[in-house]
């Protein structure tokens, strides 16, 4: 089977299944094993030595490294361009220790502003009670970005599309501006994938993913990735193997399993998300449609020049305000209430008072998290009966 580098021939389609995996030469398993241990044995005291010294590659403990997990490191690596990776027990585990590795105490970072609520409570609740500054803004504007730029920024953290208001940043633009001051940038891909859009070729110097959305894709995993150049990811080590933030090998594995069937997912969210979405603009019970995909968007014409598909994700206001979207919430069927993302199911959840209920109402508003918005991650259903479902709790909306 072809790794490495060789896989690098071959299309995305085919790289979801085979990159960074190969038949395990003891058994020939065709799956990569679950290595479900703790540690791993030494065959002398003076091999032991050498593997904690850095001398000599190789397994110690699960916490430090373990080949199933390896294995989907090398996976998404592949995926999105990178060197290496490094996976995390959550998506926020993932951006905790990429942030903390990056920056310290007088160290400032320029975020987009409308991100995912326990990011925020992380950077302006927790991170800031350690000396690191932190301003957010509305990145869409990459004038934003330039005037928020100090002497002390060293890192741009963006989030694009948005959660849930899917705005977008430019992002070579973006990088441009970090480059010119010196400061790195980190991207949450969660929304996107690999598969419609590849922030580390357009400059980005580390992309972050919820592992626990599309890469897993079927609501059963908790994870995280770190993936960028190999000098970056190392100075991820200390921060990742000693706060204890790493992935387990099984919940590796059964990403590994999810990605095989990534292409197939995305693009089947993606087309069934564009006719759900045509379907709300034309609501009349239906506000605004937030959706990269649809013409109407602002920023349809960057969509197209940075992201190769729309994802899974709309947004849209209800007529009526809270009380209409609680309705309209309550009184689904085939669509599952509930939190995250990108799953084979569709979800719907209000984000004013679940997902983003953390961060203060003006604050809120600013980013343009109304109360009446609703995010609906489509899922693999037939579109047909997604708008079926919403067709009938507009109506008691």
């Amino acid at each position: 089977m072809l790794l490495g580098e060789r896989m690098k021939e071959h299309k995305f389609a085919t790289r979801a299944v085979h990159a960074g995996q190969h038949p395990d030469p003891l058994t020939g398993s065709v799956t990569v094993p679950i290595y479900e241990t703790s540690t791993f044995v030494f065959k002398s005291a003076e091999q032991g030595a050498a593997r904690f010294a850095g001398t000599e590659e190789g397994y110690i403990y699960t916490r430090l490294g373990n080949p199933t997990i390896k294995a989907l490191e090398r996976s998404v690596a592949d995926l999105e361009s990178g060197e290496d990776a490094r996976a995390c027990s959550s998506g926020m585990a993932a951006i905790t220790t990429a942030v903390l590795s990056l920056v310290k105490a007088g160290d400032h970072v320029v975020s987009t502003d409308c991100i995912y609520g326990g990011t925020v409570k992380l950077f302006l609740g927790i991170l800031s009670q350690f000396g690191v500054e932190f301003t957010m803004v509305d990145t869409s504007n990459v004038a934003n970005t330039k005037s928020a730029i100090r002497a002390n920024t060293k890192l741009i953290y963006l989030e694009t599309p948005t959660n849930p208001t899917l705005k977008l940043t430019d992002i070579k633009a973006t990088v441009e501006v970090a480059r010119k001051h010196d400061a790195l940038t980190l991207l949450d891909n969660t929304f996107m994938t690999p598969y419609f859009q590849r922030p580390l070729e357009m400059g980005v110097d580390l992309v972050i993913h919820s592992l626990t959305k599309y890469l897993s894709g079927h609501s059963d995993v908790v994870g995280g990735i770190i993936v960028g150049s190999k000098t970056l990811l190392k100075k991820m080590d200390p921060t990742l193997k000693n706060v204890g933030a790493t992935l387990g090998p099984f919940e590796a594995w059964l990403t590994l399993r999810g990605i095989k069937t990534l292409p197939l997912r995305m693009e089947r969210q993606n087309e069934n998300a564009l006719k759900i979405a045509k379907f709300l603009e034309q609501h009349p019970k239906i506000g605004k449609v937030h959706y990269p995909g649809l013409k109407s968007h602002p920023q349809h014409e960057l969509a197209k020049k940075q992201m190769t598909g729309s994802g899974g994700v709309i947004c849209f206001e209800v007529q009526g305000g809270l009380e209409a979207g609680r309705r309209l919430m309550n009184s689904v069927k085939l669509c599952t209430l509930a939190v995250s993302l990108g799953a084979i199911e569709t979800l719907i959840e209000h984000p004013a008072s679940m997902t983003h209920a953390i961060i203060p109402k003006e604050e809120r508003l600013r980013a343009g998290i109304t109360d009446n918005l609703v995010r609906l991650s489509v899922g693999i259903e037939d579109a047909d009966d997604i708008i079926q479902d919403i067709e009938q709790a507009l109506e008691k909306a």
